[in-house]
């Protein structure tokens, strides 16, 4: 049995945020608060100009710098309060959409940050909301997690089926502003939430579907989208893979190279993206001798040729992923971004903490083998 929680509404593809303001007015919303960054204030102004000329107010708030902690959010929602918002927004990365999405849970809501941290702790949401990604990589406007750092620095997650938006409107054209080093990193992202569903412990044949296709298109698009931005084509289909991403996130989620990779976030502030980079071929050539029939049609959908048997083609599928990273300029190595080798015990511990995602990995994995993982990484790929 599977369960899939979707916006009530997805747009897809260029001109998708002038659809927004069109659905919007029909909502009888005044107080719009938006959660986005500040280099796209000015566009935004321009392109929600229909609003205010409809005498919807607009409250911008873009303090989101990097991953959100809970002492963040707890700034946002203050201002949201304040300014008595019927209605959130997020227009940016995945930080700034979990922001929005949990926004529109508290914003109204009578329980506390503490009562609803975990798996379907939320109760109610009353408050309209909707997702605009600007980069291609966390699928956050289609899922129902939200990832927020604790007072310890740790990764934690908040997954409700009330944080899936009302409406999710994906525009490529808003991702060509990105850059090459972030276009790379949330692209691998993206392509590991389908490559991990695909070859999960939990997989379903109604989400392999959008995992291989997802799997294709990033595998195929990302390069191109990394070296010419302005390639909308090459946009337009990295982004489609990252919202197929997202709508595996839900029902299946990710495994061990998202576990291991949050103690890189938490104790050298890696980028999320460029932790999964580092992490997600050593992981492959773990998991590889527990599903090989699994990691050979990954292979295929990569462009791989079929081998002599399935081993040999999910082989080629962990070399294609290494030369991608390589070729969009990500570090392939712990030691080529400063990781102290002396800390893989401390992170191979943390990990083990991220059962709620362990769990999910084809292949059991123990502090040992995460430990193992780490100082493979640790190594040129």
């Amino acid at each position: 049995m599977i369960t899939i929680f979707q916006p009530g509404k997805i747009v897809f593809g260029e001109g998708s945020i002038e659809q927004f303001v069109q659905d919007y007015l029909q909502k009888n919303l005044r107080k719009l608060f938006i959660v986005t960054i500040p280099s796209l204030r000015d566009h935004l102004s321009i392109a929600l100009e229909k609003l205010k000329e409809n005498n919807v107010e607009l409250y911008f708030s873009d303090s989101i710098k990097g991953e959100p902690s809970f002492c963040d959010f707890e700034k946002i929602l203050e201002e949201a309060k304040t300014f008595g918002a019927d209605s959130v927004a997020g227009i940016g990365g995945g930080s700034v959409l979990d922001v929005a999405k949990l926004l529109a849970v508290q914003v109204k809501g009578s329980q506390t940050i503490t009562d609803i941290i975990g798996i379907n702790k939320i109760t109610e949401r009353s408050t309209y909301m909707v997702c605009i990604p600007t980069t291609s990589g966390t699928g956050s406007e289609m899922s129902p997690n939200a990832i927020f750092l604790d007072e310890n620095g740790n990764k934690t997650g908040v997954i409700s089926p009330f944080l899936v938006p009302d409406g999710s409107y994906i525009d490529p054209a808003l991702t060509i502003s990105v850059p090459p080093s972030i276009t790379a990193a949330t692209g691998i992202d993206a392509l590991s939430h389908c490559l991990e569903a695909y070859t999960n412990k939990f997989a379903h044949p109604v989400i392999d579907m959008y995992a291989l296709e997802g799997i294709r298109l990033v595998g195929k698009y990302l390069k191109r989208a990394y070296q010419n931005g302005n390639d909308i084509e090459a946009r337009s289909q990295v982004a489609l893979g990252s919202m197929y991403g997202g709508i595996c996130l839900g029902p299946v989620n990710t495994a061990a190279v998202h576990a291991l990779a949050y103690p890189l976030g938490a104790d050298y502030h890696l980028s999320h993206g460029l932790s999964i980079a580092l992490l997600l071929p050593r992981v492959m050539q773990f998991n590889l001798a527990f599903a090989p029939e699994r990691f050979a049609q990954v292979a295929i959908a990569l462009g791989a040729a079929p081998g002599c048997c399935a081993t040999e083609t999910g082989a080629k599928g962990i070399i294609i992923i290494r030369e991608l990273i390589r070729e969009c300029g990500l570090p392939g190595s712990l030691k080529e971004i400063g990781v102290d080798c002396e800390t893989i015990g401390k992170m191979a511990v943390d990990a083990m903490k991220v059962q709620r995602l362990l769990k999910n990995n084809i292949r059991p994995i123990t502090e040992k083998d995460a430990a193992a993982i780490y100082r493979a990484a640790y190594e040129s790929i």
